[in-house]
C-alpha cells in the first residue's frame, strides 16, 4: 500500500495519509484485500465499514444504455445489461444480471444494485428500447434522470411495421437522428412523408427529442460564414447554432474558426471525457467480472442456498431451431458457386 502526504505522530505511527494505490497478488481473494486494508489503515471494523468501489465511472460519459437479451444455454433466462462508451467510442460493460424474465421487479432490482455500485453522475441519462419495465424502474430509482430512446430499436420497429421503401427510409431516418438542427429534421421528415405518411406519424408520436440530437440554444457571440450559410458561435457557453458543439461536447468547424480568429487554444473547449487522461484512468483499475471458479470467494450462506433454474413457459408451436434474421440479412445476395472454366453455376470445376 503506497501512503502519501501523511505525518508521523508521537507514537511513531504514520497518520492522516492518502492512499495512492494498493499492490496485491493476482489471485488474491477479496477477503484478503479487505483484511490488508483494515490492517494498514488501522480501522476498527466494528465502527466503520470498508467498501471498495470502481472509480473508472468518473472518467467516461454518463450515458447508460440498458437492455435485456435471451440466454440460450441449458438454463435459459434473461440477461439484463448496462453499458456505456469510453473516450474512444468503444462499448464499456458496467453491469449485468441474470433473471427469470424481463419485468418491473427484475429491472427495479437491477437499477437499485447499479445505483448502489456506481451512484449518480451529473448530466447522467439513460437510453433503452422504450421497454415499459425499464421506464418504470429507471424513473423510480433515478428520479429526475432523463430517458431517451435507442435510435436503432426505433428503426427495427419501423422496418417491421411498415413494409415499403426500407432502403430510402433507412438513409433518411439515421441522417435525421444524427441531425443537429430542427430545420434538418423537418426537411428529412418531409421526404419521409412522401415515401410513407405512416412512418412520419409513428416518429412524431415518439417525440424527436427522445431519439435525435436536436436541442435549443440562444447564446450568440461570434458569426461564422460557411459557404452560403451563417452560424453563430458562443465560446463562453460552448455552443454553436449548428448544435454539434453543444451536443457532442467537441469543437465543430465553426467554433474552431472562431478560436483561430481569436488566437485562443482549443484545449479548454472540449469535454474532459475525450482526453487521453480520462481514457487511461477509465481502465486504470483492472476489473475481472467473473474470474475462474476455483478463485471464487463465496460466503457460506450463499454457498448453502439452492438456486433453481429460471421458470420458463413453453411457447406454442414447433420449437425454433434458428435465430430470427433481421431484414438486412434476409435481403443479402447469397454467393453462388460457378465453374472457373466455363462460368456455369452449380459447380466450381
Amino acid at each position: 500500500m503506497l501512503q502519501l502526504n501523511g505525518r508521523w505522530d508521537s507514537f511513531g505511527r504514520y497518520v492522516d495519509f492518502d492512499v495512492d494505490r494498493i499492490v496485491v497478488i493476482e489471485d488474491s481473494k477479496y477477503s484478503q484485500l479487505n483484511a490488508t486494508i483494515v490492517e494498514h489503515l488501522m480501522i476498527d471494523t466494528s465502527v466503520k465499514i470498508i467498501e471498495i468501489k470502481y472509480t473508472g465511472w468518473e472518467h467516461y460519459r454518463p450515458v447508460i444504455a440498458d437492455d435485456g437479451t435471451f440466454l440460450k444455454s441449458a438454463y435459459r433466462g434473461i440477461m439484463l445489461t448496462a453499458n456505456t462508451m469510453d473516450a474512444t467510442g468503444s462499448i464499456l460493460p458496467l453491469a449485468c444480471a441474470v433473471v427469470d424474465s424481463e419485468n418491473d421487479a427484475s429491472w427495479r432490482g437491477s437499477f437499485e444494485q447499479f445505483k448502489h455500485a456506481y451512484g449518480e453522475k451529473l448530466n447522467m441519462c439513460i437510453v433503452s428500447d422504450r421497454n415499459e419495465s425499464i421506464l418504470k424502474a429507471s424513473s423510480t430509482v433515478y428520479t429526475g434522470i432523463p430517458h431517451y430512446a435507442c435510435m436503432w430499436h426505433i428503426w427495427t420497429n419501423v422496418r417491421s411495421k411498415f413494409k415499403k421503401g426500407h432502403l430510402k427510409l433507412s438513409e433518411l431516418y439515421f441522417a435525421m437522428a444524427r441531425s443537429y438542427t430542427l430545420d434538418e429534421i423537418n426537411e428529412r421528415m418531409s421526404t419521409i412523408e412522401e415515401i410513407d405518411t405512416r412512418v412520419k406519424a409513428y416518429l412524431y408520436d415518439i417525440d424527436s427529442h427522445k431519439w435525435s440530437r436536436v436541442r435549443a440554444s440562444t447564446d450568440y457571440i461570434h458569426t461564422v460564414i460557411d459557404g452560403v450559410k451563417r452560424f453563430i458561435v458562443c465560446l463562453q457557453n460552448k455552443r454553436c447554432s449548428c448544435r454539434q458543439f453543444l451536443l457532442d461536447e467537441l469543437l465543430c468547424p465553426h467554433a474552431l474558426a472562431a478560436l483561430r480568429h481569436k488566437n485562443k487554444s482549443y484545449e479548454n473547449y472540449y469535454s474532459p471525457y475525450y482526453t487521453r487522461e480520462s481514457l487511461l484512468q477509465t481502465y486504470e483499475i483492472p476489473v475481472d467480472p467473473l474470474p475462474d471458479e476455483r478463485k471464487w470467494d463465496v460466503p457460506q450462506h450463499i454457498a448453502e442456498e439452492v438456486v433453481l433454474p429460471p421458470t420458463r413457459k413453453r411457447q406454442p408451436g414447433r420449437p425454433q431451431k434458428q435465430r430470427y434474421k433481421p431484414y438486412d440479412e434476409i435481403n443479402v445476395k447469397k454467393y453462388k458457386v460457378s465453374c472457373g472454366n466455363y462460368g456455369q453455376e452449380g459447380h466450381n470445376k
